[in-house]
């Protein structure tokens, strides 16, 4: 295994800059931010002013016994003061939670609806579990930024003033020199120590986000580790992030300690310096003893909650660590848009025509070169082609999931690239060759082709796609899950879900993309007729493997490196003798030869019983 090391974080968005992304959420009720924030002072003035209730009170006591009168009024203010204190700070909470809250659904559901506005070239790239990861971890920053920051430092600093205040104006300067110097120090020691401390917190992070994106996807190939029997290969691969994770962590506690201990130690000296002067005070005649208590119970005050504040500022700090990231994914960049004034697609009868399209997902690699060809209104024309030809791209293109880099893509003689993506993709629907379903409910997941469509309308799909009688033979019926990515169900069961998913959508246009390679023969040629039947009277591009299912197609296309090799229809192909007719015959020869070797299957047992 390799050595453990630290790996520096990529550069960082500016802590401003989280902060400054996050303020428009929290103006949706900028009522209830007032007055949480009025709450906020009215707590900390309540709270500044039981010291001098105290004081007060200690000073009426510390009389000669015949003098000595109970004094009622001071005590009961005390209490009151100390309720409002409490109360002032509960009622702030409540007031402010739902701005909270609000602020973090959000960002959550703009971060949700972004990542899938985000191209399919992101997301071909993405590591599902680290995105994920990315994402709580920035709601629960988002939490504690706003409680702690808003409730802690702001009310920490207010009190800071106001006891320094009290104290310039009631006693000597040297108080408020030791208060100012030992909250410079404290200060200065807690910023520079954290600001060094971060890296451990985003390595932690990073390790974190790797060792989940490794996890799930071990999960989610469970089987794939089971064929090759690679459980210990994985297990270390992820223990080689957590390792990572430990060092940081176990850096990330050490410092802390050393921070911690640097923090106390400066905050001893203070508090000891200023009781040194308030006894001198004292014994001198130049101070009450109420004014003893009132030194010490804002040293208590001050100091309780300004220990505390370094613990809050590296709390923020690693929220805004977390955050930033989650804010990250916000600024990635949408490949695809709709132009500004983008109208709604009429696809009427849908007739498509690629225009000279040329493609590339990298500029150093071409896919598609000068493609060119129509498909009438209700037509249907196939694709055919070796494994890297380009005849997936123009599906993928069709569904602007990406777009050409020259020439044009026309439906009804509009270009998609001038239309609205939703209108665009509500009248295309697609059959991919490998389908992935929705852990959910065989019913959810047929439909989820048209949310809003009735029982009746879900059931005469499935009819359609051949899996009605196989879903009401199961023992939950359409309540069936049908686990991860539709792991339960065998591959052409999953097509044909598809398959009624793209029924149930009634779109003009349909793409079958390899749509019946996971089925058998007999349930392809059973299928193959309900298709042709759905395809009736919508326009149709068909990305075929096997000849035998586009025979029909009003046109086919053969690709080759990116270029229409030939066209024509399956005739016309066939007499011309090239890469069509060539790849016929090698698919017919190995049709023939499955044939056969399953007429010698049957045969076999028949011969071994004549002989018995």
């Amino acid at each position: 295994m390799r050595p453990t090391r630290l790996e520096k974080p990529s550069a960082n968005r500016n802590d401003w800059q989280t902060i400054r992304s996050l303020l428009p959420y929290l103006w949706e009720f900028k009522g209830r931010v007032v007055l949480a924030l009025v709450l906020l002072v009215m707590a900390k003035l309540a709270n500044v002013t039981v010291p001098l209730i105290l004081k007060e009170i200690i000073d009426a006591l510390d009389r000669p016994r015949a003098m000595m009168v109970l004094p009622v009024l001071l005590l009961a203010g005390y209490g009151i003061l100390r309720m409002c204190s409490t109360l002032f700070g509960e009622l702030r909470d409540a007031v402010f939670a739902k701005v909270t809250q609000r602020a973090i659904r959000r960002v959550a559901i703009k971060v949700f609806g972004h990542l899938h506005a985000l191209s399919l070239r992101f997301h071909l790239q993405r590591q599902t579990g680290g995105v994920s990861r990315d994402i709580e971890r920035g709601s629960r920053g988002i939490s504690f930024l706003l409680n702690f920051m808003l409730f802690n430092i702001l009310p920490t600093l207010l009190e800071i003033g106001l006891v320094a205040a009290i104290l310039i104006s009631r006693y000597d300067i040297w108080f408020s020199v030791i208060i100012f110097v030992t909250l410079a120090a404290y200060i200065a020691l807690t910023l520079i120590v954290t600001e060094w401390r971060m890296i451990f917190r985003r390595t932690m992070n990073d390790m974190d986000s790797k060792a989940n994106t490794q996890a799930i996807d071990s999960l989610l190939n469970y089987e794939t580790v089971k064929y090759f029997g690679n459980e210990s290969w994985e297990a270390r691969r992820y223990d080689e992030h957590m390792q990572k994770w430990e060092t940081a962590a176990v850096r990330n506690q050490t410092s802390l300690a050393a921070l911690n201990s640097g923090q106390s130690a400066i905050i001893a000296v203070g508090v000891t310096l200023l009781l040194w002067l308030a006894a001198d005070g004292v014994i001198k005649g130049t101070m009450s003893l109420g004014d003893l208590v009132l030194v010490n119970t804002f040293m208590l005050q001050l100091y309780m909650p300004l220990h505390f504040l370094g613990f809050v500022y590296r709390e923020i700090k690693h929220s805004l660590a977390d955050m930033e990231k989650m804010f990250g994914l916000l600024a990635e960049h949408e490949e695809i848009k709709d132009k500004p004034g983008a109208t709604d697609l009429i696809p009427g009868n849908a007739a498509v025509r690629f225009e000279d399209v040329n493609f590339s997902y990298e500029p150093n690699r071409q896919i598609l070169f000068d493609v060119s060809f129509d498909i009438p209104a209700g037509g249907n024309v196939a694709v055919v082609g070796h494994s890297g030809s380009g005849k997936s791209t123009l599906a993928r293109l069709l569904f602007r999931f990406y777009d050409v880099s020259s020439g044009r893509i026309l439906i009804n003689g509009q270009n998609i690239s001038d239309v609205t993506q939703k209108s665009l993709r509500a009248a295309v629907g697609i059959v991919p060759q490998d389908s992935v379903l929705f852990n959910d409910s065989i019913y959810y997941n047929i439909a989820y082709g048209r949310p809003e469509a009735s029982r009746d309308e879900v059931l005469e799909a499935a009819r359609s796609a051949h899996i009605h009688d196989f879903v009401e033979s199961l023992p939950d019926k359409y309540e069936t899950t049908v686990g991860e990515r539709g792991l339960k169900l065998s591959g052409g069961e999953k097509q044909r879900v598809a398959i009624a998913r793209a029924i149930l959508k009634k779109p003009a246009i349909l793409i079958f993309d390899e749509a019946t390679s996971a089925l058998d023969s007999k349930s392809e040629k059973s299928i193959q007729a309900e298709l042709k039947r759905v395809a009736t009277n919508r326009t149709t591009l068909t990305i075929a493997h096997r000849l035998s299912t586009i025979v029909d197609a009003d046109q086919i296309l053969v690709m080759d490196k990116g270029r229409i090799a030939e066209r024509g229809n399956h005739r016309e192909l066939l007499a011309a003798n090239g890469a069509y007719s060539y790849m016929w015959r090698l698919q017919q020869q190995e049709e023939q030869t499955r044939l056969q070797l399953l007429d010698n299957m049957r045969l076999e047992p028949d011969a071994a019983g004549a002989q018995g």
